[in-house]
């Protein structure tokens, strides 16, 4: 089958297209920039890739065109589809209906973890000799690719962002799991969610779709799962949390959360010693585990692969280390996950210094959504540059006012650049946050440290 993709250089819609073209396709695809690293993997599939959105890749009628959610109507390559009557879907409907039925499909929902927590599961299965496929939207490092076709079992990251212009339910309502992992639920994607109650109502149509002899593993501390739970839950429910009254608890022998132990209905499982820190990943450790554990592995096995994960590219990924200074490059979108973080990582370096630089780039931060939250979240920080820019229009320093003077607003990468290392110390650890490209300020800070 011929397949053009529309946005083939999405995380996700990358991911489909390496998927499709394993399968035995013909795929080519196109986006509104083809740019690395999800160009160069495509390329390396043999996968053809086209810049901008023109009718020209599809003159010889493609059997099937799938659509990315972040294309609509207005768009020229979609009009041609409609208006030439091409067969089209979306990303996660074709990914449901054409490649994860037949298989045992575990999902990862949640606001925050669910790039690691779906990174730890598949290097579990893995290390379990289980060769799971998976979806990631980020890359894990035990494989340093994002999806890979695999065996029967399928790890997939099940996003509650919306599936498609025709489609305006969650990604997540099409995976149909045999198990499901509800790591968290907040308000996020205000572009496409008027409130937290419409999220909600995603996640319990998720939670209609899981069998009967289904698992779904749900975070007993996050009251708005809660929620989702008391609407109706037709599977075997487990629940988990640092408190001993649920099914799965985790405790932190250390503070950073680099020594951990787990209990199961309140027998001792077993302790992990692991590369990780912060009590997010502390809860995405021990819902990995009580997954792995619902597929039948024993947990042992999965406290030793975990021993072994490596992490995932931009969550904290520690891109240079020179000069007695460390530089992270990490995945930021919500003020919860900037908070965890930097306390993770406060725990973990203790009196050191800690320079931020923030890009709030989603389209929930550029609104102000959350605003009100940013300065608290950012407290464990020493100093913290902000690069604000078109589309934000609520007021930096107001929002950053809990800082109490430790903050810069500029609204040039070079600027700020310019200005963290002029401040260097040895012994500093320097985070960049964004979940966008960020002019490639982390790369650049490191081939200065490199250089110096």
């Amino acid at each position: 089958m011929k397949i053009h993709i529309l946005g083939a250089c999405g995380t996700f819609m990358g991911g489909v297209a390496m998927l499709a073209s394993r399968a035995g396709h013909q795929v080519t695809g196109a986006d509104q920039h083809t740019y690395p690293p999800m160009s160069d993997l495509l390329k390396h599939e043999g996968i053809v890739l086209h810049e901008g959105y023109s009718e020209e890749p599809m003159l010889d009628e493609p059997d099937l065109v799938i659509i990315g959610n972040a294309l609509s109507r207005g768009n020229p390559a979609v009009e041609y589809v409609l208006n030439n009557r091409l067969n089209f879907t979306s990303g996660p409907r074709w990914l449901g209906e054409n490649y994860l039925r037949g298989r045992k499909v575990i999902a990862v929902a949640g606001t925050h973890g669910k790039t690691s927590t779906s990174s730890m599961l598949a290097w579990i299965l893995e290390f379990a000799g289980l060769k799971p496929g998976f979806l990631i939207g980020g890359v894990p490092t035990n494989f340093n690719v994002s999806a890979r076709e695999g065996s029967d079992y399928f790890v997939v990251e099940a996003d509650e962002y919306d599936t498609a212009f025709f489609d305006k339910r969650s990604k997540f309502v099409h995976y149909r799991p045999q198990v499901a992992i509800l790591n968290n639920l907040e308000y996020d994607h205000a572009d496409i969610f008027p409130d937290l109650a419409a999220i909600e109502t995603q996640f319990h149509h998720l939670v209609r779709t899981i069998p009967g002899n289904g698992t779904i593993i749900s975070n007993g501390s996050d009251a708005n799962l809660e929620r989702v739970i008391s609407k109706g839950c037709w599977s075997t429910l487990q629940r988990f949390s640092f408190d001993d009254k649920y099914e799965w608890q985790v405790e932190l022998i250390k503070t950073d959360a680099s020594e951990l132990r787990f209990h199961h209905q309140q027998k001792l499982v077993g302790t992990l010693q692991w590369g990780q820190c912060g009590r997010h990943n502390a809860m995405n450790a021990c819902v990995a585990i009580a997954a792995a554990v619902a597929v039948g592995l024993p947990a042992s096995v999965a406290l030793e692969a975990l021993s072994l994960f490596s992490g995932v590219k931009r969550r904290m990924e520690v891109v240079a280390q020179a000069q007695d200074i460390i530089v992270y490059d990490d995945f930021a979108h919500h003020p919860t996950a900037i908070r965890l973080t930097l306390e993770g990582l406060r725990r973990k370096v203790g009196n050191a210094r800690i320079l931020v630089a923030l890009e709030p780039r989603s389209n929930t931060m550029r609104a102000g959504v959350h605003a009100h939250e940013l300065g608290p979240a950012l407290m464990a920080a020493d100093h913290v540059w902000l690069k604000t820019g078109e589309g934000i229009d609520w007021d930096p320093k107001v929002a950053l006012a809990p800082l109490e003077g430790r903050f810069k607003i500029v609204t040039r990468v070079d600027d700020m650049l310019l200005q963290i290392k002029n401040n260097l110390n040895p012994g500093d650890h320097v985070v960049f946050m964004s979940n966008g490209g960020f002019e490639a300020a982390p790369r650049r800070m490191a081939e200065f440290l490199e250089t110096k």
